[in-house]
């Protein structure tokens, strides 16, 4: 029989604690922000703080209903929840377009956005089949499976398209890596199928974290070399070119000194490594490249601006520049609450400021000291999930804690990243801090049945 005794005193109360000041500082800073003189009420529902209100209380009575249900039924139920999310997304690719995408389910007045609960299901979902299968018996029909779970939402989400929530999806690759799991299955086909070699296991698969980290860098060469020509004496050559000559004369070094100073299979091991690196490091360079080609001119443009090599400070770069502007005029001490100028919804010189932008009026409210106690806050909460996750004797329970904490990251890092001009603009919530309805539902259900599988931690084994 369930112990259910003392429910309360194994809820972790410093996590509810955060989640509370968090949510409670993002509704007055939206009050703050949205504040109309003729309409002061918090509780007026024709006013964006009011309606922001209104679904504080309508997460907070699904957290509640979420202590009512037993820890086991989520893990039970997941199938049947990832399913229901899928068919959320195929339908509201068949729904009128707001803003040029098609993320939104209309319910009367309000809205729901799918791709918001779809981190939810793909998290559980994820964590109980991770969980039941044996990570140190891989095979590439285990790993396919695992993988589909996520490129499954992923490809409907990008056909909306939602490129900040796509992006959000691939936070679950550092769950992966913390699981253990390696992609070994499937290079290990590719290298002794088609290289007629035996080997029991590769670099490549077992550390793919830090291989993305180069993939990435690797990306951002490319696109910056792409809008260079260098002269080399009487001829130009494209800066796309010459990364190509530099990798290849890299991994000639690299091949030579291991030739050099390696045994006799360590030689043919050393051509091969180096021959496959310099192989895929190109099909990444290249692909970039050319796909960057083949973008549209503004899509051309947005990227170019992020990453410095075009100036249009009142044109496509207007938004990221006036929040990094409003960030800036806060100082360090801030110009006090309901103080915002730059970035009020008034003055409308940072658009969506009370979403995806929310964190400029606050910094500029609060200046350096209130950025830095925010920041604090949410690294904290963060922090504390880890610790949750790490105390669990499930395994499923810490997947789900890990896909959490990943999330909130990933949300945190890209959100306050494109405020201060560290990240491209792409629509991504701060959580429990933006105006949304969506927003504030799916990270309060999200958040809160991890608080449940926690509380029951000691019944579950598996």
């Amino acid at each position: 029989m369930r112990n259910n005794k003392g429910l309360l005193n194994n809820l972790d109360w410093v996590l509810i604690l955060i989640y509370f000041l968090l949510v409670s500082i993002g509704l007055l800073t939206i009050y703050s922000v949205a504040y109309n003189e003729e309409n002061t009420s918090l509780f007026s529902f024709s006013e964006k703080y009011g309606k922001q209100f209104f679904f504080v209380l309508i997460a907070l009575f699904c957290g509640f209903i979420i202590f009512l249900i037993d820890a086991d039924i989520y893990k039970k139920f997941a199938v049947p929840i990832y399913f229901s999310v899928i068919f959320m997304l195929l339908l509201v690719l068949f729904m009128p377009p707001i803003n040029g995408a098609r993320s939104w389910i209309g319910l009367g007045p309000f809205g729901i956005q799918p791709a918001e609960f779809a981190k939810i299901a793909s998290a559980l979902l994820l964590s109980k089949y991770l969980s039941s299968i044996d990570l140190k018996h891989q095979d590439s029909k285990k790993l396919f499976f695992a993988l589909s779970i996520l490129f499954l939402p992923m490809g409907l989400i990008l056909l909306q398209p939602d490129a900040g929530t796509f992006l959000v999806f691939t936070s679950f690759l550092f769950v992966f890596y913390r699981e253990g799991v390696s992609f070994d299955p499937f290079f290990l086909f590719f290298i002794n199928k088609l290289l007629r070699l035996n080997y029991k296991r590769t670099w490549i698969g077992v550390h793919f974290i830090p291989i993305a980290f180069i993939f990435i860098v690797l990306a951002l060469l490319a696109l910056l070399s792409n809008s260079y020509v260098f002269n080399f004496f009487s001829y130009k050559i494209n800066g796309f070119y010459l990364l190509i000559l530099c990798l290849f004369l890299f991994c000639t070094c690299f091949g030579f000194i291991f030739y050099q100073f390696g045994n006799k299979r360590a030689r043919k091991n050393s051509i091969i490594a180096v021959s496959i690196a310099f192989v895929l490091a190109g099909i990444v360079v290249s692909t970039v490249h050319l796909g960057f080609n083949k973008l549209a001119s503004h899509q051309k443009n947005r990227i170019e601006l992020f990453l410095g090599i075009k100036s249009d400070p009142d044109g496509q770069d207007y938004n990221r520049n006036r929040a990094m502007a409003a960030v800036g005029s806060g100082g360090f001490y801030g110009k006090g609450y309901k103080n915002a100028s730059v970035s009020s919804v008034k003055t409308n010189h940072v658009p969506e400021s009370e979403t995806d932008f929310i964190f400029c009026p606050f910094a500029e409210e609060w200046g350096f000291i209130g950025s830095a106690f925010l920041l604090f806050l949410f690294l904290a909460l963060i922090v504390r999930i880890i610790i949750i996750a790490e105390r669990q004797r499930s395994s499923f329970n810490r997947i789900y804690a890990y896909c959490v904490a990943m999330i909130l990251f990933y949300h945190l890092t890209i959100n306050i990243g494109m405020n201060i001009g560290f990240a491209p603009i792409i629509g991504i919530p701060l959580p429990f801090f933006s105006y949304g309805g969506s927003s504030i539902l799916s990270f309060t259900i999200m958040l809160f049945l991890l608080l449940k599988l926690d509380s029951q931690r000691m019944n579950a084994l598996s």
